[in-house]
């Protein structure tokens, strides 16, 4: 049986890869973090007839080490390490020592290419993480019965460029604008705190744009909206939700989309503005 490996972090996106990955005949093999990858991967990755590892962040050569040992060739990353373990919990190995000091920075796309380039120097070979997921990624135009506002679509137009931005910085993917006002900026806390931080401060009818950054490698750090992004949002009252066309996952794809057709917010699809 054809063999796939899967570096896991946190979320759902893991366990939705695996379940794909799975319905393709493929056998999933999982390196899975502990404090971050949701214990029912191991459900899932058993049903394919597959085995899990876990491992704490920073042990890059056990990670090596186990996909090697188990015939893996092909790997994919799918969820993210929440920025804030960076600041404790990280049992760095040698090889992670080693290649912390080579890159010589703490920005995310530098940090991941430097990871894959170490996994494909053993014959891993690292793959986009849309892998399998081509019908969960957002298509361009509504993708709810609501459209926005021709309010909200100034807002859509003002804020694209300036998370894009965001994004070239590696600052983050996310931001929340109402009546051409920037409200809250996505960092270290993620997108569904950025909601909420910036939603409040608008009280209603926030538009949040998420975008992938302009250097985006799909191998990694693909932008992901969820149930729990609708939840943010119903919670302070959010209406419209703008995502790059092609380059978003939309996970647990229908609980989303009934949630957000429930609370009347609209997700539009864009591929530029």
């Amino acid at each position: 049986m054809e063999r796939i490996g899967l570096i896991a972090g946190n979320g759902r996106f893991p366990i939705i890869f695996a379940e794909k990955a799975s319905e393709q005949g493929l056998m999933v093999v999982a390196v899975a973090h502990r404090g971050e990858t949701l214990p029912e991967l191991e459900t899932v990755v058993a049903k394919s007839g597959g085995q899990i590892i876990w491992l704490h962040v920073g042990q890059l050569g056990r990670l090596i080490k186990a996909f090697k040992s188990a015939g893996v060739e092909q790997v994919v990353m799918a969820g993210g390490i929440k920025k804030t373990r960076l600041f404790s919990d990280v049992r760095p190995d040698l090889r992670s020592l080693k290649l912390l000091r080579q890159v010589g920075q703490n920005k995310d796309d530098l940090l991941l290419r430097a990871v894959a380039k170490e996994l494909e120097a053993e014959g891993l070979v690292v793959r986009e993480s849309t892998l399998y997921l081509s019908s969960i990624l957002a298509n361009k135009g509504p993708i709810t019965k609501r459209v926005p506002t021709a309010e909200e679509w100034e807002d859509i137009r003002f804020g694209w460029q300036i998370a894009k931005e965001v994004g070239r910085l590696e600052i983050g993917q996310c931001i929340v604008v109402k009546r051409r006002v920037v409200l809250a900026v996505e960092a270290i806390e993620g997108t569904d705190e950025t909601i909420k931080r910036g939603g409040r401060l608008c009280r209603s009818g926030a538009v949040v744009i998420k975008v992938s950054k302009p250097q985006q490698d799909l191998r990694f750090d693909v932008p992901a909206v969820g149930p729990s992004t609708i939840e943010a949002m119903k919670e302070v009252k959010a209406t419209t939700l703008a995502l790059e066309a092609g380059k978003t996952l939309l996970l647990d794809k229908e609980v989303l989309l009934e949630m957000a057709n429930r609370e009347r917010i609209s997700i539009i699809g864009m591929e530029s503005v």
